[in-house]
Formats: structure tokens, sequence, C-alpha cells
């Protein structure tokens, strides 16, 4: 299998925001209620992922010519990996994170993210420590949990 990870382009947009809901609609409302995976979807919206697009932060990677995942970061800071679900499991995440971590530590020492309950764990392997709890309000009284977590780069 031949894996390549590859800046996104405009025409990449579609299928950027397709693995994203897809993996936001499979996997979180095991997690989360309702009005939570709501806002990620909306977080993720066509919009502001063209945007990150424009300005060259997105990602996606190729394996045999078929985009399963996507990585976005800004700074330092991770803002975005999802892999198509049936991909998950497969180390691509594993790559993505790879390549977001080594393009990061050109100019940063640490790389940070927000990390979602179905993430944690998965960062923590990767030598994730969390530096933060955060809540977050979302509609209808529902809350957002997540993790602010920070490692350190070589």
């Amino acid at each position: 299998m031949m894996n390549e990870y590859i800046l996104a382009k405009n025409s990449d947009l579609e299928t950027v925001f397709n693995i994203v809901q897809n993996s936001i609609k499979t996997t979180y409302p095991k997690y989360y209620p309702k009005e939570v995976v709501d806002f990620f979807s909306n977080l993720h919206s066509r919009e502001n992922i063209l945007k990150d697009i424009e300005c060259g932060l997105v990602g996606v990677l190729l394996v045999d010519g078929i985009c399963v995942g996507t990585g976005c970061y800004k700074d330092n800071h991770i803002t975005r990996v999802y892999v198509e679900p049936e991909y998950q499991g497969k180390g691509y995440g594993t790559c993505i994170m790879d390549s977001l971590e080594k393009n990061i530590s050109e100019k940063f020492s640490t790389a940070v993210l927000d990390a979602s309950l179905p993430a944690c764990h998965l960062y923590e392997k990767r030598g994730y420590r969390t530096i933060e709890h955060c809540k977050y309000p979302v509609e209808n009284g529902a809350i957002l949990v997540y993790e602010m977590m920070e490692k350190e780069l070589a």
C-alpha cells in the first residue's frame, strides 16, 4: 500500500468535508449527546474547511490514491484530524499525526490540541498530556467536555 500525505486543494473540499462529517456522525454519538454532535458538525462546516484549505493548513492522506483521512493545523495547534470510519483502526490517524507533528516541529517545540472524548486515549499513547479539562456549553443545556492536551516535540 502506498500512503501519501499531501496538501489539500480547493477541489478536495467535498472529500474532506465528507470524511469529517461521516466520522463525527459515526463516532461522536457514542460519547456525546446530539447537541454536542451537532456543534461539531457545524464547527467543521464547508465554509470553515474551505477557509483552512485556502490558508494551506489542510492535508489529506491518500492510500493507493483513495483519500482516507484529513488533518489540519494552525501554528502549533492541531485543529482537525479525522479518518473515514471504515478506515479507522488501521494506523492512518497515526500517519496523519506524524505528518502534522513533523510540520509543527519545524517552528515550535510543543504541539497542542483539543481532544474529544473518543480521541483522548489515542493522544495519550502518542505522548500528549492533559493540561486542562474543559467544558463548553452548547444548546439545550448540553455540555461539550474535552481535554486540552500538549506534547513536547523532539
